[in-house]
């Protein structure tokens, strides 16, 4: 299905085979997805000690050469929750994680969910202020911490005051633990080895944590400023595990998920270990993506699923084809971001039979999953929602003449708005006022509220979604609004681009922002051929979308989940401050790109070129 087109009854046809073939799933799914109730007396805890039970001598994770059967995984993740406890630790109480990707964070994390405590998953990038800062935001009683991130750590001692209490900051050894030792440093208590006194046994819990209880708190990028934290309840962890791991995945015992991406973000750690946990598969976990090793990876575990988020499919096909492109048992990959212009293009040269492409937030109250594998759709959800229209280059619905929200026509880009509902409860934020600022209220009637995505979507037909655009990432330029997704789409048809990513930057005395791309070559050495560039824009664009500015840069910055850092690409902006860069102008005289230089910034931002 190409971007712009519509889903079709003969589209949906087609899949009855698909669909009639894992129907006990979709129904066993559809009640952890949709009716589960907040006040259940059912925990994630619950479902890791049943698969021990009903699948014991099954592979839960596997990491590196390391396999742990659920029965072993279990196991550990009860002496950790046996500790926990003898610290005081009890339903409703918070706990820090701050570990890279390896079996010591999955369970530590189960320990303490088993008890109803929930933990704060602390994005390892984080230093200094912006750590400290999530760390008071959940107030945890106990800190655990990775031998890998001390030095992050420490970079935010002065401020969470470790010397005051140290009895409160564990460690755990960069290590296997369950068989090697590692001293703990100064400060802290050694967690690998104090958990070795306790009992394997299932924790019997007098006051059991309800579904509606927050199991995770996971927190914002904060590119823009300081994290928020998010919480996620079991309910929340429920959804994915029912409506990915059964509803859209079908996954059983013999799958293998891996998951290079980072467990303290919602894709891997609610998405990728919830569907693994509904089939009582493995996940099999990395400590960072890799585009060289991934295959490798993939044949080691036998993988046959994956997660992605954001660029991530993108570097996989950036590798040279090679006859090993089919080498392997994956056939499906669930996750985020996968851009129509690569979707086919990626499944054909990997060999993927299902993308079970989805739409969520960390925060939200609305999810949309492809549980018919159609292509190019973030699917359709069960949860009742409103596409309505808005202000462009702002997160702001319009309002009519009575104050109430207008609801676009169908196929029409639409903000994404989440009716919030007991069914479909919004957990928000740890701070009231950012909770406040996302909700719409009064939206259609008196009384209703509603969940700002911020996002901007589409109806492509039976209630299936395409997304269009993050809000903010429209910008008008010459009195019309560009979208950033339009330009990326054009420029990844490029074969000597390998990255892009479009962005608006202002120009001094101008109105609007001009638009700006920053590309990546795949052959760094020559460069991209901009006269091809330049034609191919002015054949796929209308004239106002054609990037004004065009910067040539050996690689973009990224988050830890592989999103683009537009924020500080815009600060840079069209400056030439960077020597192993190349910006480039657009000349409308000679409908091409040229070199820019200091003059013609000058001679720019005074009025002197006309654009």
């Amino acid at each position: 299905m190409p971007q712009e087109g519509r889903i079709s009854a003969r589209d949906l046809a087609r899949q009855l085979p698909f669909v009639a073939q894992k129907l006990p799933s979709l129904l066993k799914g559809y009640y952890y997805y949709a009716l589960l109730k907040p006040d259940k007396a059912l925990a994630i805890g619950d479902i890791i000690e049943r698969n021990a039970n009903a699948h014991g001598d099954c592979d839960a994770v596997l990491y590196r050469d390391r396999r742990i059967s659920y029965q072993a995984f279990n196991a550990w993740a009860n002496r950790f929750a046996h500790y926990f406890r003898a610290r005081g630790i009890a339903r409703g109480d918070v706990i820090a994680f701050n570990l890279e990707n390896r079996p010591e964070l999955l369970a530590a994390l189960a320990g303490a969910l088993k008890l109803g405590a929930a933990g704060a998953m602390i994005n390892t990038s984080l230093r200094g202020d912006a750590l400290a800062h999530c760390l008071r935001l959940t107030r945890p009683k106990l800190i655990v911490v990775g031998e890998e991130q001390l030095e992050a750590v420490a970079s935010a001692a002065s401020q969470i005051d470790i010397a005051a209490d140290p009895q409160h900051m564990l460690f755990l050894a960069d290590a296997d633990t369950l068989k090697d030792h590692s001293e703990a440093p100064g400060g802290y208590v050694d967690l690998g080895a104090m958990i070795k006194n306790y009992p394997d046994v299932n924790p019997v819990i007098s006051d059991h944590p309800l579904a509606g209880d927050t199991a995770v708190y996971l927190f914002t990028s904060g590119t823009t400023g300081l994290p928020k934290a998010a919480p996620s309840s079991h309910r929340k962890w429920f959804k994915a595990y029912g409506g990915f791991g059964h509803m859209s995945l079908a996954l059983t015992e013999k799958d293998v998920v891996y998951a290079p991406l980072p467990l303290y973000h919602g894709t891997g750690l609610l998405v990728c270990w919830g569907a693994a946990l509904a089939g009582a598969s493995a996940i099999a976990i990395r400590r960072k993506f890799s585009a060289s090793e991934f295959w490798s990876d993939v044949r080691l575990y036998r993988a046959t699923c994956f997660g992605y988020v954001g660029e991530l499919c993108r570097y996989l096909l950036a590798q040279p084809p090679g006859p090993q492109d089919r080498h392997h048992n994956l056939r499906k990959m669930i996750g985020n971001g996968l851009r129509p212009s690569i979707w086919s293009q990626f499944k054909e040269r990997f060999g993927i039979e299902q993308i079970a492409e989805l739409y969520a937030a960390s925060e939200g109250n609305v999810g949309f999953s492809n549980f018919l594998n159609l292509d190019n759709t973030v699917g359709f959800s069960t949860a009742p929602y409103a596409l309505v229209k808005f202000h462009e280059g702002s997160r702001e619905p319009v309002r009519n003449n009575k104050g109430k929200l207008q609801k676009v026509s169908k196929g029409e880009p639409g903000l994404l708005l989440g009716k919030i509902t007991p069914r479909w409860n919004f957990e928000g934020y740890t701070q009231p006022e950012a909770t406040e600022k996302a909700i719409i209220r009064n939206a259609f009637r008196k009384g209703d509220a509603w969940f700002n995505t911020g996002d901007v979507l589409r109806e492509i037909g039976w209630r299936h979604l395409q997304f269009v655009d993050r809000m903010g990432d429209t910008f008008r330029w010459k009195g019309e609004n560009v979208s950033t997704t339009e330009v990326e789409n054009a420029l990844d048809k490029l074969d000597d681009v390998e990255e892009a990513v479009v962005y608006g930057v202002e120009i001094p005395n101008m109105s609007g922002k001009a638009g700006m791309a920053a590309i990546v070559a795949k052959d760094k050495q020559r460069g991209p051929d901009m006269r091809q560039l330049a034609q191919a824009m002015q054949e796929a664009l209308p004239a106002y979308a054609i990037p004004v500015f065009i910067r040539v840069t050996p690689s973009i910055a990224k988050t830890g989940t592989f999103k683009y850092r537009k924020v500080d690409l815009q600060k840079n902006g069209y400056q030439l401050n960077k020597p192993e860069d190349q910006v480039y102008l657009w000349a409308p005289e000679t409908r091409g790109y040229r070199l820019l230089t200091q003059e013609m910034i000058a001679a720019l931002e005074s009025g002197g070129y006309r654009l």
